[in-house]
């Protein structure tokens, strides 16, 4: 069966409005996540926007990427989760006629993704896993600096007994950093995203994790692009 490269853009925004069709260096972010996933992807898979806006629509379009079919309002609120939008793209292309054995989802929000982060991660995918997903290794550590309150209203170290002096000791942590998922249509039928047990990491570095969603977040994004345009070193920022 074909996969799936799904880009979620909704029109909504309060941190930064409109900002999935903002210029971000001279292209949209829309844009820039449905050039990575065209050149991804393979002949017979799918690339689709879900959004509520015609306007994202008409910019998926330049590339010739359809939208047969808008996000309905209630998937378009702050409230409404991924994993329900995910849902909705897969029955209604079901009803099309049209199944997937896995979804890659792209965030636009991260614009120093890859198109080789995209395919190292799916090539980490196999049947009977849940999910391979990007990571950046965490600065917060629950081993070493995250706390928490004890019973008597007292900190005390998050995990483990407190004994690790340096971060280097304490065991790697990783967050996820919203640039790829690669997931099995037969796992989300069956569960949601944060009930997945067998899932894969694949690492990025933090240079390359930043997403996007405050004023800030945006300027120093596109001051560490330009920077690395400048010294010929856009998509090998490690």
């Amino acid at each position: 069966m074909p996969t799936l490269y799904l880009i979620p853009a909704r029109s909504g925004s309060k941190g930064i409005p409109q900002k999935n069709l903002k210029p971000f260096c001279g292209e949209s972010l829309v844009s820039r996540a449905v050039r990575q996933a065209l050149e991804c992807a393979s002949d017979g898979d799918v690339v689709f926007v879900s959004t509520d806006s015609p306007d994202i629509a008409a910019e998926a379009g330049k590339h010739d990427v359809e939208t047969p079919f808008l996000r309905p309002l209630e998937l378009a609120s702050d409230s409404a989760s991924t994993y329900s939008v995910i849902i909705h793209v897969l029955e209604e292309f079901h009803r099309r006629g049209t199944d997937f054995d896995r979804v890659i989802l792209l965030q636009p929000t991260s614009p120093f993704r890859t198109e080789e982060d995209i395919k190292k991660a799916t090539q980490l995918w196999r049947p009977g896993i849940d999910m391979v997903v990007s990571v950046c290794l965490s600065k917060s550590n629950p081993y070493y600096n995250l706390f928490e309150e004890d019973g008597d209203g007292f900190l005390k170290i998050s995990k483990g007994d407190g004994e690790f002096t340096r971060r280097q000791d304490a065991p790697k942590v990783w967050e996820y950093n919203g640039a790829v998922y690669v997931m099995s249509v037969a796992s989300l039928l069956k569960r949601p995203i944060n009930r997945f047990k067998k899932v894969i990491l694949y690492e990025m570095p933090s240079s390359r994790s930043l997403d996007l969603d405050t004023p800030n977040d945006w300027a120093l994004a596109e001051s560490l692009f330009k920077c690395a345009q400048t010294h010929g070193e856009q998509g090998r920022m490690d």
